[in-house]
């Protein structure tokens, strides 16, 4: 009987050791993981900061830095509680001068990037086309150049995109006429010219577009077919020839501004009763 407790013993506890053996490798990797996914939003922000040359209100200087080891308390950063990794970005309204680094294309489960009236430059790298789950990027009011990658195509739940007030050239790229979830498109106030791509019927959710003040020649007469918009701001562009008739018949659509533009023809007799159902729903 003795012996049978001491085999039983021995069984119990090589069992126990064979499970703590894999168990606690498994713990020890999990551990190492959220760890290097935190640091890798460290090692993005910072890259961010040591982009910045002037930090007027010295929000970064003081505040990000490894001293500080918890970025989720570090300004303009929150991070969600069950990941504990960063989800927005916000440094609106800090006076910053610098540059976007690509480093920020890390920050992988990134929902918002706001860095609305500063003095950023320079152009918008590519890799910001990693952020696969964001969904707002406001960049408004800065000094960023150059042309929109094409790559930002690929950003599938981006419903915000607003770069309103920089100074982006050339054309819209088609491939940003890929991005299915996109309701707000506000480019205002740029120097982009050419053609507004017909594939912008393609953007099934829009509901907000702001092209005015930019280059624009012509009014592709797909974007009559967008019932879901409800403002489109086209004033003071290059725009010539009719206006598409089908602008007309957008069911939802309630501000129209066509102003100082080339536009040649006639409004639609119809005209005042589409404005007056569209303000009854």
């Amino acid at each position: 009987m003795a012996i049978t407790r001491f085999l039983s013993s021995t069984t119990l506890l090589l069992l126990l050791f064979q499970y703590c053996s894999i168990f606690i490798p498994i713990l020890t990797i999990g551990s190492v993981a959220a760890q290097t996914n935190i640091s890798t939003d460290q090692s993005a922000l910072l890259a961010f900061k040591s982009h910045i040359i002037s930090d007027p209100q010295n929000n970064l200087t003081a505040n990000w830095s490894t001293s500080n080891y918890d970025i989720c308390n570090w300004v303009g950063v929150s991070c969600n509680v069950r990941h504990h990794r960063v989800t927005a970005l916000n440094l609106s309204y800090m006076g910053l001068t610098g540059t976007i680094p690509p480093h920020l294309g890390n920050l992988s489960f990134l929902v918002e990037l706001e860095v609305r009236n500063n003095s950023l430059g320079g152009t918008l790298p590519p890799e910001l086309s990693h952020l696969r789950t964001l969904k707002l990027i406001s960049l408004r009011f800065n000094d960023f150049n150059g042309t929109i990658p094409s790559r930002f195509g690929s950003l599938s739940k981006l419903q915000t995109f607003d770069l309103y007030g920089n100074q982006i050239s050339v054309s819209i790229p088609n491939d940003i006429f890929n991005l299915s979830a996109l309701q707000v498109l506000n480019l205002r106030d740029n120097e982009l010219s050419g053609s507004i791509a017909r594939e912008i019927g393609n953007l099934t959710m829009l509901k907000r577009v702001f092209l005015d003040f930019n280059m624009f020649e012509e009014i592709p007469n797909l974007i009559g077919s967008k019932d879901e918009v409800e403002t489109l701001f086209l004033q003071v562009n290059a725009l010539k020839g009719p206006i598409p008739v089908a602008v007309f018949n957008m069911s939802f659509l309630t501000v129209l501004a066509l102003t100082q533009n080339n536009l040649s023809g006639s409004l639609p007799d119809n005209i005042y009763a589409s404005i007056f159902q569209a303000f009854k729903r």
